[in-house]
């Protein structure tokens, strides 16, 4: 296989699931977490490593390191392999999507940004999700009609804050996640409720139009529900290890046991709340974006674009969320192309 996003949670993950299955790495792609890589490389004996910054080539303990987006598509297109798993953040991840694509190649998806912001130009039976939350609507899916498909959100780090102190939110405080350690943008992004409103649009392109919903699940056990017609609705439980979503995308078949049942006796019991758009101002145009969602590509970039100056101490917390909701209402140009996608992307980043 091809991973690139080595070195993230999600990389990390991938790499423990093709030990269990002999999985040969054709190539890891990673960004600047050098010594995590060259542990991954003792192990996996890579043909070809793409770091994003040349400077660092020369800390690198491979013959065959390159550098950059353009050698990150090189080494798709170059390579051998059957499988790309794409675990890169951000808009950056989608030209390698595209280009997985264009080769006939299979993807094993966590770059939200792909679909988010160009689902509709992407072929999407080639797609194997492997966030928690798709993967468990795709098990939950029967030969029976649907009224809604459910996601659910942890609530990120600020669910219990009192609403007042929002606005005074430093970025360590948006870092610590009442459930998992994961990477700093996705944190920033569980903390606003973007995120979860990206996986949205994403079960949007993955499964067509129909209803779509969120809530907030505290202990991260549920991961997707299916409320059909008739009246019946299905929950998807596993413990929080992305483990289970990205063995199924390395094998279909796959009947190993990857996790331990959820005891439900042990956990005793569950808290379900409303996803407020006071405490989360983005659900605001959560409706509407389902029903465009072609627009994608302008959240996206505004949501980047708005966290980086958050991160700057530029803006306040609560600014992220006004500057994408600003952004969205103010734009109102669809993309009818990838072209367009690339093109949106960049006038919406030089506007804000």
């Amino acid at each position: 296989m091809v991973l690139l996003g080595s070195t993230g949670s999600i990389g990390v993950n991938t790499l423990e699931v093709a030990k269990k299955f002999n999985i040969k790495i054709e190539v890891l792609v990673c960004g600047k977490n050098i010594e995590l890589l060259n542990k991954q490389i003792k192990i996996h004996n890579p043909k070809v490593v793409v770091i994003s910054n040349k400077d660092d080539i020369k800390d690198v303990r491979h013959k065959n390191v390159y550098a950059g987006q353009e050698n990150i598509v090189r080494a798709i297109e170059d390579s051998e392999s059957d499988l790309v798993v794409n675990a890169l953040v951000g808009f950056l991840g989608l030209r390698p999507t595209l280009s997985a694509l264009a080769c006939g190649k299979r993807i094993a998806l966590a770059n939200k940004e792909s679909l988010v912001a160009c689902g509709n130009f992407i072929d999407r039976s080639k797609i194997q999700p492997i966030d928690s939350e798709h993967f468990g609507l795709w098990y939950l899916m029967q030969d029976k009609p649907v009224s809604k498909m459910i996601i659910t959100a942890s609530g990120g780090a600020f669910r219990n804050w009192d609403l007042d102190r929002l606005k005074n939110a430093t970025l360590a405080d948006t870092q610590k996640h009442p459930n998992w350690s994961m990477g700093q943008k996705i944190t920033i992004d569980s903390a606003t409720m973007v995120n979860k409103m990206f996986e949205l649009l994403e079960a949007r392109w993955l499964f067509g139009e129909g209803k779509y919903d969120a809530i907030i699940e505290t202990k991260s056990l549920i991961h997707a529900l299916i409320d059909f017609k008739d009246g019946s609705t299905t929950a998807h439980f596993a413990h929080a290890n992305m483990q289970l979503p990205i063995a199924y995308a390395l094998d279909k078949k796959m009947d190993k046991n990857i996790l331990k049942h959820v005891d439900l006796l042990k956990i005793g019991n569950l808290e379900f709340r409303q996803i407020d758009k006071n405490r989360y101002p983005i659900w605001e145009i959560k409706e509407d974006l389902l029903k465009n969602p072609n627009m994608g590509v302008v959240v996206n970039a505004a949501n980047e674009v708005a966290i980086q100056k958050f991160i700057n101490k530029e803006i306040d917390f609560m600014s992220i969320s006004n500057i994408i909701i600003d952004t969205y209402e103010k734009y109102t140009q669809m993309p009818s192309s990838i072209d367009d996608v690339f093109a949106i992307d960049k006038e919406i980043r030089e506007s804000i």
